[in-house]
């Protein structure tokens, strides 16, 4: 059955975009960005809440970027045909090899574990996660933590009362002081 994972950047004291909505912060370095090109290779699906696929939308056309390096197509080639799943209450149509979501979170992970294919399903933004993490779907946490205090913003982590156990993975540490930490949920 293919795992869901929830992945993304966080600030030291747990936030995913600082009080003024930037996370300019969590800006990979060569050698993060090549994790996360790496990452993605076994990665099936991606589910993304509105807002993290606005932001992701600057791929489609990052051909046309004139500063976009080698390692930014390899990641737009990556990124670009993987499927895509979309939650939203106010878009009513979405670009690329990305679709609207037909049903709740729950119906659409259930669909997407029976069908046949290879790859994790991998969440996206805190809302959709926090969504994701409260019905108990989340099988992995990838945080790449950065060496930044914001003092609030979006929390990578749901505020709910709810204790979950996990088993440590892996851990990496980059140059820049950033850390990676991948936590299994104990079943």
């Amino acid at each position: 059955m293919r795992s869901v994972t929830y992945s993304m950047g966080v600030s030291l004291d747990g936030y995913i975009v600082g009080p003024d909505g930037g996370f300019d912060w969590t800006a990979p370095d060569a050698e993060v960005f090549r994790f996360w090109i790496d990452e993605i290779r076994g990665v099936g699906v991606h589910l993304l809440g509105r807002r993290l696929y606005e932001t992701m939308l600057y791929w489609e056309t990052a051909d046309q970027d004139p500063s976009l390096d080698d390692a930014g197509r390899e990641w737009m080639a990556l990124w670009n045909p993987l499927p895509k799943v979309v939650f939203s209450r106010t878009l009513s149509e979405v670009q690329g090899h990305a679709r609207l979501a037909s049903g709740g979170l729950a119906e659409e992970i259930e669909r997407l574990r029976a069908e046949p294919g290879e790859g994790d399903i991998a969440i996206g933004g805190a809302m959709l996660a926090a969504e994701a993490a409260e019905l108990g779907l989340i099988d992995e946490y990838q945080v790449m933590v950065h060496p930044v205090l914001v003092g609030g913003g979006t929390p990578f982590f749901a505020r709910n009362e709810r204790q979950v156990g996990l088993e440590l993975v892996e851990t990496r540490t980059f140059g820049p002081g950033v850390v990676y930490l991948r936590y299994r949920v104990a079943r």
